[in-house]
């Protein structure tokens, strides 16, 4: 049912009247394209969820690589890091290795708190562990995601902001040199009371999981704005006419990141939904290469 909702809401269009704007892209229009293939996977742990996928372009090296995050609301049900492939494929042909990370959603064994973002860290951590390998600089890696990868982005940058009781803290987290959210929901307690965000409130709560007396504020570890300040550069780009991720969702995050001191800029693209963030003939994705090329520029 969440899928089908999910999928309802990428799909809504604007008047079909010929002096009305283009229609917003589907999903179908999305996926039903030939999906271009990575250059290797490989594994960070035992179950098959446990994967990147690694995109490499031509050349020596050493690469400028981005990592990414898919969404689908956290649910592997919904999305997986094929999701990606397409924009994937356009950052390798522009020069830039990917590091497309996969991990488990709330709604598979392992899955949820801490499993969700256990994957997460670990599949960033073998990003270090697998650069000689890969010829990738990981010295200046760029984070992108997508919807709920926006948040895992966001959360990838703070993990050195991770309080030292929690079950999510380690020694020596990969450094992120800066983030582009995609439409992200960086700020998990007000989307879990958001009932306008396409993917259900209920889904938060599966993903932090319950209060425990050893974990009793399960946003301390999760919700990006509680790891504030980041101390990375932060873009967030939205899409203006996004049926999934309310418009106050993205400004209330920047407000709350810019007070703390952290540099965010959050634009809204016109006559973008969902879907064009990761399509890569929009003038979403555009936006998105633009900052990516500049974000290694200021390195």
């Amino acid at each position: 049912m969440l899928r089908l909702a999910f999928l309802a809401l990428g799909a809504m269009t604007l008047g079909a009247m010929h002096s009305d704007p283009p229609p917003l892209l589907t999903w179908p229009d999305l996926l039903s394209r030939p999906r271009p293939t990575p250059d290797a996977t490989i594994s960070y742990g035992a179950d098959d969820l446990q994967q990147v996928d690694v995109w490499l372009p031509k050349g020596t090296g050493p690469f400028r690589t981005v990592l990414m995050v898919h969404g689908g609301c956290w649910t592997t049900g919904i999305a997986k890091r094929d999701l990606m492939n397409w924009i994937a494929a356009d950052l390798r042909d522009a020069g830039y290795a990917v590091w497309n990370v996969e991990y488990r959603g709330v709604d598979r064994p392992g899955g949820g708190y801490p499993g969700t973002f256990a994957d997460a860290a670990a599949a960033a951590d073998a990003l270090a562990s697998n650069a000689a390998r890969f010829h990738l600089d990981a010295g200046h890696v760029v984070a992108i995601g997508h919807s709920a990868g926006g948040h895992l982005a966001l959360w990838l940058a703070g993990r050195h902001r991770l309080p030292a009781g929690s079950a999510l803290h380690g020694t020596h987290p990969l450094p992120i040199a800066h983030v582009i959210s995609l439409g992200g929901l960086p700020d998990l307690e007000a989307a879990a009371v958001d009932r306008d965000q396409g993917c259900g409130t209920e889904v938060v709560s599966r993903l932090v999981g319950p209060p425990l007396p050893h974990h009793p504020d399960v946003y301390a570890d999760t919700s990006v704005p509680r790891l504030l300040p980041l101390g990375v550069p932060q873009d967030l780009v939205n899409g203006a006419e996004d049926g999934i991720i309310p418009q106050r969702l993205g400004t209330g995050y920047a407000e709350q990141a810019r007070k703390a001191g952290d540099k965010v800029s959050l634009r809204f693209v016109p006559a973008t939904g969902h879907v064009e963030l990761i399509a890569p003939e929009t003038t979403a994705w555009a936006e998105a290469k633009r900052l990516i090329a500049a974000a290694f520029a200021g390195k």
